[in-house]
């Protein structure tokens, strides 16, 4: 199987509320708009919001968000979201904080240290 591209999709249960917490808490760029529907960009992914949620996520699904400065971006979130962790190194090595959206959708903002394996060039120079 190639994969040329992939997305999450999020049945929420109040889309209004869920659209404005992905575009303008976190700021997500939106890649496209169609009836009952947004997409945003997601680095190399996206994150569709579409169709109407029952029940809520399930614990077991998470929205893992690298950034480029965790510090900086918990900074600017942490009074408009739901915080579950604070920032902190994580036994693997990951820089991590954990949030949720209005759904309880639970999202880990992860920053990747320099000195950690997954940022080295494993290649045989």
């Amino acid at each position: 199987m190639e994969v040329l591209h992939s997305r999450l999709i999020i049945r929420p249960r109040d889309r209004e509320r869920s659209l404005a917490f992905y575009r303008d808490v976190l700021g997500l760029a939106i890649q496209r708009e169609f009836p009952g529907g947004t997409v945003f960009h997601l680095g190399q992914g996206a994150l569709e919001l579409s169709g109407d949620g029952g029940a809520g996520p399930s614990p077991d699904q998470v929205l893992w968000l690298q950034v480029r400065d965790l510090e900086t971006t918990f900074g600017q979130l942490r009074e408009r979201v739901t915080v579950l962790t604070e920032p902190e190194r994580r036994p693997w090595g990951l820089d991590e904080a954990w949030i949720t959206d209005p759904d309880g959708v639970r999202i880990v903002l992860v920053e990747i240290p320099a000195d950690h394996p997954l940022r080295r060039d494993h290649r045989s120079p």
